[in-house]
């Protein structure tokens, strides 16, 4: 290998240019027959992008603060020995990430019982990446492109954070084909909101997907950090588990981009993971959109008590986080419909549901209308908020309403975060003081729940009310705003025809 040209510090990566590069690099995906899709490009620009960025902002980083800091990625295989260096292209840089790199980063191992140790993070992400482009030439180019990208400053890890967000959006469309589905950025930031975090206490989601509640986590925290010791701290509270290897590699890319260089994530069967957990291993606060929908194998089945053995992964989820949580602990979670509705003596859902009433406090639902999560699904969901250790003896429901003359929402007019502020308003604050009943809010007591063999799936008595007044103007603002949308609407088909707008 001919030795590194390295770069001098570059000027901050702007959010336009840093836009035009990514463009550059998925173009020059493109042209490689290796990969198909983005399903394909993303893993592939997310683990450059990663060595990237752990090289510049971990180990350069260490380096200058610690005299004596020693790289966690040994010479030879760190960014700025192999990817700065222009001559080392084609067929032989393709044999080196394939033959040597790619296996030197699987087989890192960090000291045993160090959490912090970044080589775990890392020997776990590239246990499960493969170089999928066939041309040495494309791939010179595309690392190219990478090292164009600077994470310099907080800016840049902050514009960086951004466009990659929107990479990830597009990467979550892609794959709710194949049984993924995802966290809209509103209904993570609500949930987060609603959960009243606080430093010191311990966050995990079970099913951490790509991240997103625990970047919405970290960012709401790190507002009220005021010390190094507190900033450690709060990176350690952090935590993630996640069984696929796509989107454990997209959390750990999106944690770092956010400032937390070993992030506390875990590549595991999260059930398996919280049943084998003890005491010690339990959590504050959960915040978790669980896989819904699908079935568990026997033997994670059976790790569960007689009497609530299910294949339903969304039941299994709520019975292992109630065990999971310490006393005092609060959950916020996203349920389907049909977990809510489940009822009867010989019904599992009703009994784990009979057990959450039992040793929780379920003081909130909110009812979220159609297509919140499109285009993955248009079943309606339901978010569920719970504190461990005191009996529920009432449960209040709030109703979002569909947006403006529509029956839901689409992946073209998705829920914006503004839709959630009248709930913010209704919801009294931590302690949930004066809330009120009547419009889109109503609440029900236990033993109303118990009389319908514990079904959790009811609907607003205050339909038909009139809601509230609304002037002239209001509504002649409504029919503007769903005009333009069909507007809108008829423009793209006119382009899409072939036609002129």
């Amino acid at each position: 290998m001919a030795s590194p040209n390295k770069k001098a510090a570059a000027a901050t990566t702007s959010r336009a240019r840093l836009a035009s590069i990514v463009k550059s690099a998925r173009d020059t995906m493109r042209k490689d027959a290796g990969l198909n899709g983005d399903l394909d490009r993303l893993p592939q620009l997310s683990w450059l992008l990663f060595l990237k960025a752990f090289d510049q902002r971990v180990e350069q980083v260490g380096e200058t603060l610690d005299p004596e800091y020693r790289p966690a990625i040994g010479k030879n295989y760190r960014w700025q020995d192999w990817a700065t260096d222009r001559d080392f292209s084609g067929n032989e840089l393709k044999t080196f990430v394939n033959d040597d790199l790619i296996p030197y980063l699987a087989d890192l191992r960090g000291s045993a019982g160090n959490a912090d140790d970044p080589r775990n993070v890392l020997s776990t992400i590239f246990n499960d990446v493969t170089n999928r482009m066939q041309s040495g030439t494309l791939l010179r180019d595309l690392v190219n492109l990478v090292d164009e990208i600077h994470f310099d400053s907080s800016d840049d890890i902050h514009t960086m954070a951004f466009v990659y967000e929107s990479i990830l959006k597009e990467m979550r469309d892609a794959a709710g084909d194949s049984g993924e589905f995802y966290t809209p950025r509103p209904v993570n930031r609500f949930m987060v909101q609603q959960s009243f975090l606080k430093l010191g206490e311990s966050i995990l989601d079970p099913a951490c997907g790509t991240g997103g509640f625990l970047v919405q986590a970290y960012e709401d925290l790190m507002k009220e950090v005021d010390t190094d010791s507190q900033r450690m701290r709060l990176h350690a509270d952090i935590r993630g588990i996640e069984k696929k290897p796509l989107p454990y590699l997209l959390a750990s890319m999106n944690m770092l981009l956010h400032g937390v260089g070993a992030p506390r994530l875990v590549r595991e069967n999260a059930l398996l993971q919280m049943r084998d957990a003890t005491a010690a291993d339990r959590v504050d606060v959960v915040l978790t959109n669980p896989p819904f929908g699908g079935e568990e194998e026997r033997s994670v089945v059976e790790k569960f008590p007689k009497g609530y053995q299910t294949q339903e992964t969304s039941w299994l989820f709520l019975l292992a986080i109630i065990d999971q949580l310490k006393k005092g602990g609060r959950c916020a979670i996203v349920l389907p419909n049909g977990s809510l509705f489940a009822s009867g003596e010989n019904s599992i859902g009703a009994r784990i549901k009979q057990k959450l009433l039992k040793d929780c406090n379920l003081h909130t639902i909110v009812r979220l209308p159609q297509g919140v999560f499109a285009p993955y699904t248009q079943i309606p969901s339901n978010l569920l908020f719970f504190e461990k250790g005191k009996s529920t003896s009432e449960v209040w429901f709030y109703e979002i309403p569909p947006p403006l003359a529509r029956r839901g929402y689409t992946k073209t007019t998705p829920m914006p975060v503004e839709d959630f502020d009248q709930c913010v308003a209704w919801w009294g604050g931590e302690m949930r003081e004066r809330r009120e009943g009547g419009g889109n809010a109503w609440k029900v007591s236990i033993a109303d729940i118990e009389k319908m063999g514990f079904s959790l799936d009811i609907s607003n008595p205050n339909v038909g009310e009139d809601l509230e007044y609304r002037s002239p103007e209001d509504i002649v603002d409504e029919l503007i705003v769903v005009e333009n949308e069909i507007l809108s609407l008829l423009k793209g088909l006119r382009e899409e025809l072939g036609g002129s707008a």
